[in-house]
């Protein structure tokens, strides 16, 4: 019988580097300070609604075991264009996984060895801004994608969680897993929005980092409802726009379709 088991990325981070003019500088310095972070809500309670809903059992890991930290921008009224009920389901929702499936304690990386993974059936990676501070560089991560990536099983990513396919560099060949790949994520000129309107400072850039390392980036931006992008056993999506379309194409690949 399929494993209907899938393995959830979170980060640990509240925060994520930002990097702004630095006052005391005569010159064009930036000082790096920390900007207040987490998942996105929707990005992250969408896409589990559509893997409970088909029957999967999901176990959350992250780098050290902490409890994920929720962006304070994805849990405002704003984020949900005023509609206060599907906030609501979408809070109800995790505080669900708190009480039963150790939301609040994740699987640590290192925890989860290569015999485990065979158990899985797919991995997910929601966005939020954290993933920049944790996710990139880390080599049990990596070790862990690789095994995914080597199997040809479904993986999901959603606007900043494409970040964490950098951390391939960081094991077994030392080679980024998904060169030549189609791609899409939280897009530059977004980004370059929040810096210019919200953080007022740089941010790294998702899009510029994977297509340097040899993925071919598709861009999502214009697009009324987000855009997701399949390419193998991979598909990803630009923004929470993206979320709900998101969840539904990664259940029909984890059950072949």
């Amino acid at each position: 019988m399929p494993s209907k088991k899938v393995l959830i990325i979170m980060s640990d981070s509240s925060s994520f580097p930002l990097y702004k003019p630095d006052p005391s500088s005569d010159s064009s310095d930036k000082k790096k300070v920390h900007q207040p972070s987490g998942y996105f809500l929707t990005e992250l309670a969408k896409p589990l609604s559509h893997l409970l809903e088909s029957g999967y059992e999901v176990t959350f890991a992250s780098p050290l075991g902490k409890e994920p930290t929720p962006d304070p921008l994805s849990v405002s009224l704003a984020a949900f264009a005023g509609n206060f009920y599907e906030r609501q389901r979408e809070l109800d929702l995790i505080e669900r996984m708190k009480r039963e499936n150790g939301f609040a304690r994740p699987r640590r990386f290192n925890e989860i060895g290569d015999e485990e993974l065979k158990g899985y059936a797919g991995v997910f990676i929601p966005g939020g801004h954290a993933p920049l501070a944790d996710l990139g560089d880390n080599p049990d991560l990596g070790r862990i994608l690789n095994h995914f990536h080597q199997e040809g099983k479904p993986t999901a990513a959603l606007c900043h969680g494409p970040w964490a396919f950098l951390s391939t560099k960081c094991a077994g060949d030392k080679e980024f897993a998904y060169k030549g790949y189609k791609l899409t994520s939280w897009s530059d000129a977004e980004e370059k929005f929040m810096e210019r309107v919200v953080f007022g400072g740089e941010v790294e850039k998702v899009e510029s980092a994977l297509a340097k390392e040899g993925a071919e980036m598709v861009e999502g931006v214009g697009t009324a409802m987000g855009r997701i992008t399949e390419d193998r056993e991979v598909v990803t999506g630009d923004n929470p726009m993206a979320a709900e379309a998101l969840g539904r194409r990664f259940v029909e690949k984890l059950r072949g379709e």
